[in-house]
């Protein structure tokens, strides 16, 4: 029972290695898209806001497209992609193959990278640990928001959305299974992940967490009172 009703904390730490594929057009990074490893697909895109990038894209070959070969139109496309609307991996792959085509067709000679600026194909290896932090109330919760590490809310924020799906983070489910705070939760999941980097989406959650605190404490008092 205890289990259930405590949040743990728990971060990620992910490993770079090199594929040795690498595209220098559009032509051939759909060609890649199409045969390199789930893993290269999963760092590319849903691990884009653990290393800290541009908000301006939502994955790694948006931002290829818009900085490395300026093709806006091409990047604004591949950017506006819903990466957590696919249920899984080969889902994506094909959209973002359809995405590609698409523009192929009507942009069929795309300009190509310069030398070194070629989209270079990675994947990780990714290590999942408990930061040793645990919660069993809001207030608890509320004190350890303020002192995790960023790689503990991609995990909990954006890493879960692959993990339970229907944009559910880890934090909002927690909330609304243990404590019933339906209006919390939605307020969490409202949260745009696409349009804050780490640092501030944990902010927003800190802020969301202390409102529904401080409206815990107001209730706690009234009831004093009118004893």
């Amino acid at each position: 029972m205890e289990e259930k009703t405590t949040f743990q904390f728990m971060q990620c730490i992910s490993l770079l290695k090199a594929t040795g594929r690498k595209a220098k057009s559009v032509r051939e990074l759909r060609d890649r898209i199409s045969d390199v490893s789930d893993e290269s697909i999963f760092h590319h895109t849903y691990q884009y806001f653990l290393k800290g990038n541009l908000l301006e894209y939502t994955n790694d070959f948006a931002q290829w497209a818009g900085e490395s070969i300026e093709d806006n139109a091409l990047s604004e496309r591949l950017s506006n992609i819903d990466l957590y609307a696919f249920r899984d991996i080969n889902s994506l792959r094909q959209e973002l193959r359809k995405v590609i085509d698409e523009h192929l067709d009507v942009f069929p000679e795309p300009k190509e990278a310069m030398p070194t600026d070629e989209f270079y194909f990675n994947e990780t290896v990714t290590f999942v640990f408990p930061v040793g932090t645990r919660a069993t109330n809001l207030a608890e919760f509320l004190t350890a928001l303020r002192y995790i590490d960023t790689a503990s809310v991609y995990y909990h924020f954006y890493e879960a959305r692959m993990r339970l799906g229907g944009g559910i983070d880890d934090f909002s489910r927690w909330v609304e299974e243990v404590f019933g705070k339906k209006e919390l939760a939605g307020r969490i999941r409202a949260i745009d992940p696409f349009m804050h980097d780490l640092e501030e989406i944990k902010k927003h959650i800190i802020e969301e967490v202390e409102e529904e605190v401080r409206k815990d404490m107001e209730v706690i008092d009234r009831c004093l009172i009118s004893i």
